[in-house]
């Protein structure tokens, strides 16, 4: 997102003793360049990055395994006296991060592949009134996130407990949080000409290497596919879409989402919204600090 890139290109260099650690979901993956923007070579030269492409797209990366890495890059970054700087906004990730790793019991595929059926057939808000009658709490805390219902009801129906019944491990760090936005026109209209220049710096080809290395239609769907666009550039990629449409779609997408993550980020982390300038001067002040 916007967001994250400024945080990164303003405040890092300014600081000079930060290394930025991404804790974005898709950051991760080797080759998913165009459709994430991901930072690039130029943008990363000066300031150091971790957990940028350190799996391949055949993998299903885990909060688990993004817990490890990124407490691992956050000691590292510590102990050479430096300061960590995280940015992205994966709530999921953010969240163990600062709550610890749910004490859930493990995904099973085949639950998992007939969960995905279900929600086929039935659709979102089915499901999540099936959470509503038994925990109201549970449901609110779904955030209409369809991978966090159908992990809920994986878990509730395999134990008859709900995920935030089974407590977290212990975190290995305290954090603060500056959550930022620009004003929603100025907002929607960054997502508006974003999602047109990564159509037109070749996200469509992307999407079509990406689907020669996983296909997007194995049951369940990979984990990579369900990055934001990838469907819409495919779809431009095979001639199934026009241009115009699929940048209408993900721009419109891409709001929803924005909007979503925001909402978490008071909720779920507690996290005052600010304007960019203010959340620029509070960071920098927390920097300063050390």
């Amino acid at each position: 997102m916007a967001i994250e890139l400024a945080l990164e290109t303003e405040l890092a260099p300014e600081a000079g003793r930060v290394e930025i650690v991404s804790a974005d979901a898709f950051l991760v993956y080797r080759g998913l360049d165009i459709g994430t923007a991901k930072p690039t070579v130029s943008e990363r030269r000066g300031v150091p990055h971790h957990l940028l492409d350190v799996a391949d797209v055949t993998e299903n990366y885990d909060v688990a395994r993004y817990v490890q890495g990124a407490q691992a890059a956050i000691a590292d970054i510590l102990e050479r006296g430096n300061t960590p700087l995280l940015v992205g906004g994966t709530g999921f990730y953010l969240s163990a991060l600062m709550n610890g790793l749910p004490l859930t019991p493990k995904s099973e595929p085949q639950a998992r592949e007939a969960l995905e059926l279900e929600l086929s057939e039935r659709g979102l808000d089915a499901l999540l009134a099936e959470i509503e009658r038994s925990n109201p709490a549970e449901a609110r805390r779904m955030e209409r996130n369809p991978r966090r219902v159908l992990r809920a009801l994986e878990v509730y129906r395999q134990t008859g407990r709900w995920p935030g019944e089974f407590g977290n491990t212990r975190p290995l760090f305290g954090y603060r949080v500056a959550a930022f936005s620009p004003p929603p026109d100025v907002l929607d209209r960054r997502i508006a000409e974003r999602s047109a220049a990564m159509f037109a710096g070749g996200w469509p080809a992307e999407a079509q290497w990406l689907a020669a290395e996983v296909s997007p239609d194995l049951t369940p769907r990979p984990t990579v596919w369900q990055t934001l666009g990838y469907e819409q550039a495919l779809a431009v990629a095979r001639g199934e879409l026009s241009v115009q449409d699929a940048q209408t779609r993900v721009a419109f997408a891409t709001r929803q989402y924005a909007r979503r993550q925001l909402t978490w980020f008071r909720r779920q982390l507690g996290a005052e919204l600010l304007d960019p300038s203010s959340a620029r001067a509070q960071v920098a002040g927390w920097l300063g600090e050390k």
